[in-house]
């Protein structure tokens, strides 16, 4: 394997042309018009436009970029995550083309992006799964009795694709239909597939989920577990490893259960197998067929690049470790850094960077693809960056991070790096005992407002107070007031 192309934009394919550049493989980027100066494009060897901003005109030109492969003698595709990394008819027309896709085939692809056919696959191995369906329902009447034998409060889902479309929680028999039919329409809106299926409604569950791989040999490792339960409109925002509940049992326990996972589907590559837990109990949710966004946690305390490990089970080598080699390390927290206002609804606050300093020092990654003076699109994902610390254990890890999210200076855009302050000092986060709901039941947007918001009396004080130098018309800054003034500069 001497060339990859990346299939991909932004953070994930700059992040992958480095581990590649490491391995001594040649890179080839693709990129959009309004990606034309971003940084996988420098970063890359080789580097090509697919077309304008809009994703179904140029990163998802799945026939485009194959095409693209042949002229320029590429090897292989990495998908990264997001795009084209879960569609099973790209990666069968890869191989067929005779390019090796970097991930599972497209049968493990098409089983694990139906969640009933995940559901069926998984059978055999006994995984822990919610109370519920099976099969997909349209029969009304047929559904509302399975909900009834379930028990409310019961959740619609689509079969198909994830984010929370075509999600509905139901309290009682009264607003079954009503939910049962704006799920189906919302299911086929968004994944052109109506099929939804029933299951119990866990009131107050974690989002756990274990990393794998797998070789092309038989071998299947799990890397231990991420928690992911700080969420917005069911998307992560926050992510650490390991998570602090999980006693040794449990995770040994769950990623069998991953590993099984895993064999039902002949999976290869790295993946990830999501589950949800509740007081001791733990339910098969989903498998993600690719990388993770939040890969660096656990690679940070495994020491193991996952990209690295994917390119070389593609090229067909056995994994150099088994379970027993791998330990966990410390502990790692991700931050998604999103252009979005927390403080409203956490909108995406689409605009240019007009400054833009990294956080730096001892146990501090930022994973992102963009520089100062660079626009936030407004066609893609509104995530600027990941922002990752490490520490020796969980409070180093969350301190560490209070001080890389002072430290990193974002103007132009609202940004989630307030909310992740506002996390980092919870106490509910701080002890562990938080769930999925965690936003809804601590999160107050005014509370970022009162905090950030410019105190005009205050700044008028300072001034007032003598700390103004009239001979040469600069502040005399203790400080004290250097934190005055950060504190309404910063993030605006």
């Amino acid at each position: 394997m001497k060339k990859i192309l990346i299939a991909n934009r932004g953070e994930i394919a700059l992040r992958i042309i480095r581990s590649a550049k490491e391995m001594g493989i040649k890179t080839v980027a693709v990129y959009s018009e309004a990606d034309r100066n971003s940084l996988h494009v420098k970063n890359a060897d080789e580097a090509v436009l697919l077309g304008p901003a809009q994703s179904n005109q140029s990163y998802l030109l799945g026939d485009k970029i194959i095409e693209i492969c042949k002229n320029l003698n590429v090897d292989a595709i990495h998908p990264g995550y997001g795009f084209l990394s879960e569609n099973a008819e790209f990666a069968k027309k890869t191989e067929k083309a005779g390019i090796i896709f970097i991930g599972p085939d497209a049968n493990a692809i098409e089983v694990m992006g139906d969640k009933l056919a995940a559901k069926s696959a998984v059978k055999k191995y006994n995984i822990p799964m919610v109370p519920g369906t099976d099969k997909a329902i349209t029969d009304i009447a047929l559904a509302k009795q399975i909900a009834e034998k379930t028990g409310y409060p019961i959740l619609i889902k689509a079969s198909a694709g994830g984010g929370g479309k075509g999600m509905r929680i139901v309290e009682n028999s009264e607003i079954f239909e009503e939910q049962m039919n704006l799920a189906v329409s919302e299911a086929k809106s968004a994944f052109g597939n109506g099929s939804v299926f029933i299951e119990k409604y866990i009131d107050s569950p974690r989002h756990i989920e274990i990393q794998i791989l797998a070789d092309k040999h038989g071998n299947i490792v799990y890397l231990f577990e991420r928690e992911c339960s700080i969420q917005r409109r069911h998307q992560k925002v926050i992510e650490e490893a390991p998570s602090a509940v999980l006693t040794q049992e449990l995770r040994e326990e769950m990623g069998k259960c991953a590993t099984d996972v895993a064999r039902a589907c002949n999976y290869i590559g790295a993946g990830t197998v999501e589950f949800l837990y509740n007081k001791g109990e733990f339910y098969f949710l989903e498998m993600n067929t690719r990388l993770q966004v939040e890969h660096p946690v656990t690679e940070l305390i495994t020491g193991i690049d996952l990209v690295k490990e994917q390119i070389k089970i593609a090229r067909g080598e056995k994994l150099s470790f088994n379970q027993n080699d791998l330990k966990i390390n410390g502990h790692a927290i991700e931050l998604r850094v999103y252009a979005e206002d927390p403080t409203n609804n956490f909108l995406p606050d689409i605009g240019k960077l007009k400054t833009y300093v990294r956080p730096q020092g001892i146990g501090v990654r930022v994973d992102d693809g963009y520089e100062q003076g660079m626009d936030i699109p407004i066609y893609y994902d509104p995530m600027i960056s990941k922002l990752i610390t490490y520490g020796k254990n969980r409070e180093e890890a969350i301190l560490r991070m209070k001080r890389a999210i002072d430290e990193y200076n974002i103007v132009g855009i609202e940004t989630t790096l307030p909310f992740g302050k506002f996390v980092m000092e919870n106490n509910a986060f701080l002890s562990g005992n938080y769930d999925t709901h965690f936003v809804q039941k601590f999160f107050k947007p005014e509370k970022l407002k009162n905090k950030d918001s410019i105190d005009i009396n205050k700044i008028a004080a300072i001034f007032m107070s003598g700390l103004f130098n009239s001979s040469n018309n600069k502040p005399t800054q203790t400080n004290s007031d250097k934190n005055n003034f950060s504190n309404w500069r910063k993030n605006r």
